[in-house]
């Protein structure tokens, strides 16, 4: 029976990885962890003798400041650039993937952050591994969530009229259309439609903060 060579065994590996459960939620998001996840595929690696090396190729730090509603907090921002290399162990070919992560938290806990997403991330990208529902990153899936709240607890009429306010009074150099644009561009909205009571509340405060701090400039 003919050897197979590197590419082949890796192919070997993704048919054998159907899909993954989520196990472990995380500010109201479920996902596969790293540990469910190499459990699944660590024993086949070793099973066709591969390997897969992770380097840092280019690290990048920035210091990040930011408000809380217990304070004001301090955090890194650690941008990773990374190497992932597939290494068969028994006729040394190899297989070089880059790959690019973030990660922030309190300062030198950031690093370890952006390396363990970044192995998690490349083994569910490389392998095309489907998980039960949408991953923690899927745009779409959150902005579906976000209209299934503003059906059930629609964001009220005082609210609507808060928010509307704020907005003229942050934008008075602006006409009410590039006020509008402008703003729920920066909250990552499309229309006060597609929001809930509950977000209404944390744009409200937001809109508030953002406006203490552009009157005591």
């Amino acid at each position: 029976m003919a050897k197979l060579n590197l590419f082949q065994k890796l192919h070997k590996i993704q048919n054998e990885i159907l899909g993954l459960g989520k196990d472990k939620k995380s500010f109201s998001y479920s996902y596969v962890t790293g540990d469910k996840l190499l459990g699944v595929i660590k024993p086949l690696m070793n099973t066709y003798g591969i390997m897969l090396k992770q380097e840092i190729e280019k690290v990048e730090k920035e210091i990040i400041n930011y408000k809380t509603k217990n304070g004001e907090k301090t955090e890194m921002l650690y941008s990773v650039w990374q190497k992932f290399t597939w290494i068969d162990i028994e006729t040394g070919e190899k297989d070089e993937n880059s790959f690019f992560a973030s990660g922030m938290t309190d300062w030198e806990k950031g690093l370890g952050s952006a390396l363990t997403y970044a192995e998690r991330y490349f083994l569910l990208k490389f392998f095309h591994i489907a998980t039960d529902e949408d991953d923690i990153d899927n745009s779409e899936r959150k902005k579906e969530e976000a209209l299934n709240e503003a059906q059930v607890n629609p964001i009220t009429p005082n609210q609507l009229k808060q928010i509307n306010i704020l907005i003229i009074e942050l934008g008075k150099d602006m006409n009410v259309k590039e006020q509008k644009e402008s703003v729920y561009k920066w909250l990552k909205i499309d229309s006060l439609k597609t929001i809930g009571s509950k977000r209404a509340i944390e744009i409200i405060e937001k809109l508030k903060e953002t406006k203490k701090t552009k009157e005591a400039k």
